[in-house]
């Protein structure tokens, strides 16, 4: 009973669509993470809620319609109710693991920078990492709890509704 459960929490159709949503997601993310950086002259650290709040809305679109066939569900607000939580969360997870991995990263290995091709955007290799660490952790949580509760009906919308009024 229990690996027919993992089965179907962790079928390979929709893992591997997640991850091609999540990947577009995640390009957003750090996209917007290093003009913000430029733009608001903000630090590493400072600018990874802010691009994963920019990432949300392309993150939610992408799911509903791709990844979990909920395209159709009839249920967006919702979804979306469920999805903040769960991205809120997520948000949380790729902070504090692209932070932790900023602090190991610092303290135990030189820093290495490139400038890209055909421009003059100088590319910290260590931030990039860092980043890459939080986001794959924050990966694994949201493709389990998208998976199981944001497009699933469970009854927790309703319950949250009876809360609110």
């Amino acid at each position: 009973m229990t690996l027919r459960k993992k089965d179907k929490i962790f079928n390979v159709k929709d893992l591997i669509v997640y991850f091609l949503v999540a990947g577009t997601g995640a390009v957003v993310q750090l996209l917007c993470s290093s003009l913000f950086q430029d733009w608001f002259n903000l630090t590493f650290q400072e600018s990874i809620l802010p691009a994963y709040a920019a990432s949300f809305v392309v993150g939610f679109a992408l799911t509903k319609l791709f990844a979990f066939d909920a395209r159709k569900s009839n249920q967006s607000r919702r979804e979306m109710v469920k999805f903040l939580m769960v991205a809120a969360f997520s948000g949380f997870i790729t902070y504090i693991f692209s932070t932790a991995a900023y602090y190991i990263s610092n303290h135990y290995f030189a820093k290495y920078n490139f400038v890209l091709p055909y421009s003059n955007k100088d590319v910290n290799v260590n931030d990039m990492i860092c980043y890459l660490v939080g986001m794959g952790f924050s990966f694994i949580s949201n493709y389990i709890f998208h998976k199981t509760f944001t497009f699933k009906s469970t009854g927790f919308y309703d319950r949250l509704k009876v809360l609110i009024r």
